[in-house]
């Protein structure tokens, strides 16, 4: 007899090879679905508890004092500033009563019903 294995020893130490890679590369896959749910979940989790924007926003200006332009809470152009604060509805309608510019993009007068801006 030959101290060489027979070719079904051989295809059988193959099988358990390939069983041994198999299982390590689901273990992780498994181990990478768990991370993406983890970080899905706390995103998810974040916008939850995220506070719902300010229905309004007036925009100071480089000094931090004067106001430059009233905006809606959802107005795009307000969060590219970077300078802008909630404010009250009625913050709002005083400083476009004052002379305030309204922002052209979201239109603050308009919803307010505040057509003239004197």
């Amino acid at each position: 007899m030959s101290d060489q294995p027979s070719r079904l020893e051989l295809l059988r130490f193959a099988r358990r090879v390939v069983v041994q890679q198999a299982t390590a590369a689901v273990r992780q896959l498994d181990g990478w679905i768990a991370d993406e749910e983890r970080r899905e979940a706390e995103r998810c989790r974040g916008e939850e508890m995220r506070p719902p924007p300010p229905d309004w926003l007036l925009q100071y200006g480089l000094n931090r004092k004067n106001v430059d332009a009233v905006h809606a809470g959802d107005c795009w152009a307000a969060t590219k500033s970077g300078r802008c604060r909630s404010a009250s509805r009625e913050q709002v309608v005083e400083a476009l009563r004052h002379g305030v510019p309204a922002c052209v993009h979201c239109r603050p007068d308009t919803v307010l019903g505040l057509l003239d801006n004197p």
